[in-house]
């Protein structure tokens, strides 16, 4: 308890904003951070995690969730949480890949066809030592199994194939992936922040976004853009992850219960995302979107191939190893 009270000491030094995860003996407190809408399935998710946790700890474990990017932008709360902070963040492979490489490479264009088959990756020796590294970076992954849905472009004319990127304007995640992926496609990549996304396609700053089904309808943004190309570059799954030390310095069976609990939820997310895309496809054509599936996803598939092999920071064979995984 020593320990966790030293984290969260440490942590209000980093900004007022932070309290002190532990409020009693009894109590630890945490917060759920995300910068996605209340509407959006990861909230739905997250809020069931910590409504599960609560119960299920019998008050030891006290969660609550802040979206819309309450707690600072994604990039100011991984670094709360990296050096103490009692926040578990939903994070994104590409955003974690700015302290741990490796992660990186979940987040690759058409990495895998059935989201299924992420479950291989998450159970192999191969993810089990990248938790390792995480912890080595501050970072604890509870759960890496949040299904969000294949990224898809949405703008005001179809993108049927690679050849009909070049220079378009386009908003793109703020992290190595995507900017080496949409470069590879001939893009001019702006990195947003989420929350400035619905603004940026009302000035004209951007004329493509690509997003997830459920985060698109989540903010709106078919009030903005009214074509729809089912391209999915993307094999979405985001996680959640908190301080390794503060992680580390609870009770084992409170460990198993934010372990379990985050898995569940993740569970439980994914299979509603793969319903729930079939019924948000057609909910948006009745809102007048244009649905392009007639795509060359090859060529898609071709031009984004060569970003595997730029990133020197990937421990080497890794993209091969994870390749292989998939096959078994």
């Amino acid at each position: 308890m020593r320990t966790l009270i030293k984290a969260a000491i440490a942590a209000c030094a980093i900004t007022l904003s932070i309290t002190p995860a532990l409020t009693s003996a009894k109590t630890v407190k945490l917060r759920v951070a995300h910068e996605l809408a209340p509407t959006e399935p990861i909230h739905l998710a997250v809020t069931e995690f910590a409504e599960a946790v609560n119960k299920r700890s019998n008050g030891r474990l006290n969660i609550t969730v802040f979206p819309s990017s309450q707690l600072g932008s994604n990039r100011e709360t991984y670094e709360q949480v990296r050096q103490g902070a009692p926040i578990i963040q939903v994070v994104d492979p590409g955003y974690l890949s700015d302290y741990i490489p490796d992660f990186g490479i979940l987040n690759g264009p058409y990495l895998i066809d059935d989201p299924y088959d992420f479950k291989k990756i998450l159970s192999s020796d191969w993810y089990a030592q990248l938790v390792k590294k995480a912890d080595a970076k501050g970072f604890h992954p509870l759960a890496f199994n949040y299904f969000f849905g294949k990224r898809h472009m949405l703008g005001n004319k179809p993108h049927p194939d690679a050849a009909s990127m070049q220079g378009v304007t386009m908003r793109i995640q703020p992290n190595p992936i995507s900017v080496k992926t949409f470069g590879a496609l001939g893009a001019r990549g702006v990195a947003l922040p989420w929350v400035e996304v619905y603004s940026a396609l009302a000035q004209n700053v951007v004329d493509v976004v690509e997003a997830p089904l459920g985060s698109l309808m989540g903010a709106k943004l078919q009030e903005q853009r009214k074509t729809l190309t089912l391209t999915g570059h993307f094999t979405a799954f985001v996680g959640l992850a908190m301080n390794e030390k503060i992680f580390y310095s609870l009770e084992p069976d409170l460990q198993q219960i934010l372990v379990e609990e985050a898995v569940k939820a993740g569970d439980h997310m994914t299979e509603m995302t793969l319903v729930n895309d079939k019924k948000l496809l057609a909910e948006l054509q009745k809102q007048g979107v244009t649905v392009v599936s007639d795509v060359d996803i090859a060529s898609y598939r071709a031009a984004t191939a060569k970003i595997y092999d730029e990133f020197p920071e990937w421990t080497p064979g890794s993209y091969a190893q994870i390749q292989a995984i998939l096959k078994k």
